[in-house]
């Protein structure tokens, strides 16, 4: 009998009709369309103004988009993974709530957080989940409301991120398709460089906290660069390395939309020409857990049946990592 590995046969996903631009931005703190691109590579983010609705609306829609081009019932999925940093509510998943709405009655649901890798560490999680053999369709779904968190007169942050959901299904496959290898990182060290301080445990929410702006992401670009940078680089080098892959081999860098120079930078560690990288910052800013499945659903039409992907992502607390993945199948 031939291994089972875990593949992706099906993505979709949603974005929010509202389209924030540098412009608008002109508008609300001290900066400028240049400044913002040249250093980001930013343009324009979506934004959801819908109201009531949080990252399960988001997720929902991203479901519903890949159920509706992919065919699959809902009640075959076994397991829904919802990607996010920003959940609809403490304690009560989102993930469950986002399950029972689009009809995936038979499946078991969670929320996964790891800041901006949280995507990533979870096409681990739930390509185990298909290589176990207990599982045949596993819902993974990044999606992320940054706009609930980000304070609008801090240049530092809102010129940065955005709204957005994407979905992938991972099924088992008898090709050697799908997922090959992984290398997951992290270290504490990075808890008081990007963070939110008020909310948690630690320092629960409370008139002083919401007066003080504690509720807000917090950033020191300089020192998040650097550890992205080199970080993002390291793992995706080694990633290569111990699967004896050049960079002729890598049909496409799948990498997390935190800055365009980020990127690059990881690219040129590895050699690849930049009609290998996959890109749409400049449309959606960093959109946390939503950047990788946004970035397969941009590129769907491109991917052949047999492309090795290279995923990269970092995140805060920090977290980073790099997957080796194979597509599965031509659109």
């Amino acid at each position: 009998m031939s291994k089972i590995t875990a593949a992706i046969t099906a993505v979709g996903k949603y974005l929010p009709e509202y389209i924030l631009s540098n412009k608008e931005l002109e508008t609300m703190v001290d900066t400028n369309d240049e400044w913002i691109t040249s250093r980001t590579g930013i343009k324009e983010r979506r934004i959801l103004k819908e109201e009531n609705a949080g990252a399960s609306f988001m997720a929902i829609e991203a479901a519903k988009d890949l159920l509706q081009k992919s065919g699959v019932n809902p009640e075959e999925i076994d397991a829904v993974i919802v990607s996010t940093a920003t959940p609809d509510m403490p304690v009560a998943s989102t993930a469950v709530y986002t399950a029972t709405k689009i009809g995936a009655t038979n499946a078991f649901a969670f929320d996964l957080q790891a800041a901006c890798s949280s995507f990533l560490y979870g096409m681990s999680v739930a390509s185990t989940y298909i290589e176990s053999g207990r599982y045949k369709k596993v819902l993974l779904i990044g999606s992320d409301k940054m706009s609930s968190i980000i304070d609008y007169t801090d240049r530092a942050t809102c010129i940065i991120f955005g709204d957005g959901a994407g979905a992938v299904l991972f099924e088992p496959n008898e090709e050697g398709l799908g997922l090959q290898d992984e290398y997951l990182r992290s270290d504490g060290i990075g808890r008081d460089y990007l963070k939110i301080e008020a909310g948690g445990s630690i320092l629960p929410p409370s008139e002083e906290t919401v007066k003080n702006k504690q509720h807000f992401v917090h950033q020191e670009g300089r020192t998040v660069f650097k550890f992205a940078v080199s970080n993002m680089a390291d793992v995706s080098e080694k990633i290569l390395t111990r699967n004896n892959l050049t960079k002729d081999d890598v049909s496409w860098l799948v990498s997390h939309q935190a800055n365009k120079r980020i990127i690059e930078a990881t690219a040129d560690r590895i050699g690849l020409d930049e009609n290998k990288v996959m890109m749409n910052i400049h449309k959606y800013g960093n959109t946390t857990s939503a950047t990788l499945p946004l970035l397969l659903n941009d590129y769907e039409k491109e991917l052949k049946k047999g492309d090795n992907l290279i995923f990269a992502a970092f995140g805060g607390g920090f977290t980073w990592g790099a997957i080796y993945l194979k597509w599965a199948y031509n659109s």
